[in-house]
């Protein structure tokens, strides 16, 4: 496993390979709350901001979480996160297109947390940008068909962070979003602290660890 390196070094490597000429792919992996989100925007806010706006894009796995209403069919609701709660094969695909970039634009979906649910068509990749940072907690785990993806991108980044802080943060997401302190607590330990457990046994596939 690589050594741990700084958000700005990575920010920086970002912005080289960006600046490589044609596509990179970077994807960010980590357990719930380890600060994905927040390091690929930093990264695509950074290359923006350097080599002009559209140069990189953040796709997020979650755009792939299956609907409510298929997660309530499936009775799998009370464990959405859980890596058998995604399209994967759609993940995948899209992935495969992305490092592809022979479209003129690649339409990628987002999820909205003010409703719980993922949004088709929401976010439009440009065969002109430069980087795509795509970030989720299953991109390395080495089942099928998520195994294959080390081997697609370019990157793949590990987001390592101290575990109390994640929970403090898992804990704090849920209740922005509505939880009480009490069920907050609960879906962190028992929903996403399954899901980490699960995720951190794939770091070492990482090729490169970032402290967040």
């Amino acid at each position: 496993m690589p050594d741990p390196g700084s958000i700005d070094a990575a920010v920086t490597h970002a912005v080289a390979l960006a600046s490589a000429g044609g596509r990179s792919v970077i994807g960010v992996a980590g357990a719930p709350g380890a600060g994905k989100s927040t390091l690929a925007r930093r990264v695509v806010a950074a290359v923006d901001d350097r080599l002009g706006a559209g140069t990189a894009v953040q796709v997020p796995m979650d755009g792939f979480h299956l609907a409510n209403a298929a997660l309530d069919a499936l009775g799998r609701h009370d464990r959405k996160g859980a890596i058998d709660t995604f399209d994967a094969h759609g993940y995948v695909a899209l992935v495969r297109r992305l490092v592809a970039a022979d479209e003129p634009v690649v339409w990628a979906p987002d999820f909205d947390r003010r409703v719980d649910e993922p949004v088709a068509g929401s976010i439009a990749v440009q065969q002109t940008a430069a980087l795509v940072v795509t970030e989720g907690n299953y991109l390395l785990d080495e089942t099928e068909p998520w195994a294959v993806l080390p081997d697609l991108l370019t990157e793949t980044w590990w987001c390592q962070v101290d575990d109390g802080i994640r929970l403090d943060r898992l804990v704090g997401r849920h209740m922005r979003h509505g939880r009480d302190h009490e069920a907050a607590m609960r879906w962190a330990t028992e929903v996403d602290g399954v899901n980490a457990a699960r995720v951190a046994a794939t770091a070492s596939r990482a090729s490169r660890i970032v402290l967040t």
